[in-house]
């Protein structure tokens, strides 16, 4: 009996409950556990839980506080440069050579000229109004012709087109001027709708810029990357910024992969198309370092507003860090670019190319063979006229 006793409070202890009144376990007795189960193997010493959040390792720091955003300085924006500002009229502040020539034009030249225009014009339509009408003129005059007038309005617009013209032209050829010796090829592809851009003449790495949400935004993914302050203003800050050298002649070639695009930054003094199956190509250098922004500036389809473009101008130094960070080269010497950079969908182009690997690696290269001259049926040829042709 007292065994079977013995056994019975092992049994109850097991399920968790001992009833009321039944018999507890003796105090000399040995209680017999089951084994518990064997722990997966694993190295000495080395833990194969995983650590909760609290607990995770952080991830190292970067090598350089200047490398911080996805290898790009960890640079913000400054206050009234590179952005548009709430309430400000005129152009952006220049950083370009191109840039600060057309801001003194347009501040100087062209809007004192079409002010003084306007306000005349307005004066003149005032007075013919008061001068010529009913009651102070019952009888209106025949006169139809004034030659000295009328060579006035002939004359005065011309002379007014001429003297714009001259620094126009300056400026228009400036703009297109080739890129010289030592220029930073950047290559910037317009896609439905964000950036990829390319870097030539440094490896031909490749970055993708995409715009980034605001934080409530119902579209964004969980865990997902959001704008802050610091990355610049709502639907101008981009994921992966690009990074370009400051007093280095920059050569810009846009092209695109689906329809028409415009790279267009208000500082830089740039809108350049990007059109699919072609190559634009434009050269500018930035003068001061800083965050400047833009935004695709042709009407590309339904996400248009949102394809933002973030540039970061940074000392030549920094920039070649920014470049070894991102697994790129920087070219030696100071020789031209003379990277070829074919068309999108040409037989040179990265596309064509993987096209033509795969294509060898499931049927085999091709073997060249001499195809057979077709047969022509003109009279001129040495094959017989078929029907009329020739006659």
């Amino acid at each position: 009996m007292r065994g079977m006793a013995v056994a019975a409070g092992l049994a109850l202890a097991g399920l968790g409950t001992v009833p009321a009144g039944a018999a507890a376990p003796q105090a000399g007795a040995t209680a017999q556990t089951a084994p518990a189960p064997q722990a997966a193997a694993g190295p000495g010493k080395v833990s194969t839980i995983a650590p909760t959040t609290a607990n995770a390792t952080p991830p190292a720091a970067p090598a350089s506080p200047t490398l911080a955003m996805d290898g790009a300085p960890a640079m913000t924006a400054a206050p009234d440069v590179g952005h548009p500002i709430d309430g400000r009229i005129g152009l952006q502040p220049q950083v370009t050579t191109n840039g600060q020539f057309a801001h003194w034009m347009h501040d100087s030249i062209l809007l004192p000229l079409i002010s003084v225009i306007s306000i005349f014009v307005l004066l003149l339509l005032v007075w013919v109004v008061i001068r010529y009408r009913r009651a102070a003129n019952p009888v209106p005059s025949k006169t139809s012709h004034n030659t000295f007038i009328e060579v006035i309005w002939t004359l005065a617009p011309v002379v007014i087109l001429v003297l714009i013209a001259i620094p126009s032209i300056g400026l228009l050829q400036a703009q297109f001027k080739p890129a010289p010796a030592g220029a930073v090829t950047l290559k910037a592809i317009g896609n439905q709708w964000y950036w990829s851009y390319q870097y030539p003449d440094n490896g031909g790495f490749e970055i993708t810029a995409n715009m980034l949400k605001e934080k409530g935004d119902p579209t964004l993914a969980p865990g997902a990357r959001y704008r802050t302050d610091a990355d610049g203003p709502r639907l101008l800050a981009a994921d992966n910024r690009i990074v370009l050298p400051v007093g280095v002649p920059i050569r810009l070639i846009t092209t695109s992969q689906d329809v028409i695009h415009s790279w267009a930054v208000p500082a830089f003094w740039i809108k350049l198309d990007a059109v699919p199956g072609r190559l634009n190509e434009t050269s500018f250098t930035i003068k001061q370092p800083g965050l400047y922004f833009g935004q695709c500036s042709e009407l590309c389809g339904a996400r248009h507003a949102f394809m933002p473009i973030a540039v970061e101008a940074v000392p030549p130094a920094q920039f070649a860090a920014w470049v070894k960070a991102k697994g790129g080269t920087m070219p030696g010497g100071k020789a031209p670019s003379d990277k070829v950079i074919p068309q999108p969908g040409a037989d040179g182009s990265a596309a064509k190319q993987a096209e033509a690997k795969a294509a060898d690696a499931a049927t085999g290269p091709v073997e060249n063979t001499t195809a057979a001259a077709p047969t022509s049926s003109q009279g001129a040829t040495a094959n017989g006229a078929v029907g009329n042709a020739g006659q």
